[in-house]
């Protein structure tokens, strides 16, 4: 027979949510580092 799967220790969870955290700031700080395209304006919109 098989070992049902243990839970994660505290710490073991903890070190996944900051993992999965630096990934997700990783991401977003390439996302704002790529040059976006200068979209037109709307000639529909005014100031």
């Amino acid at each position: 027979m098989t070992e049902p799967p243990r839970k994660p220790s505290r710490e073991e969870r903890l070190a996944a949510q900051l993992r999965a955290n630096l990934r997700r700031r990783k991401a977003q700080a390439r996302a704002l580092a790529e040059p976006r395209p200068a979209r037109p304006r709307d000639p529909s919109q005014s100031d």
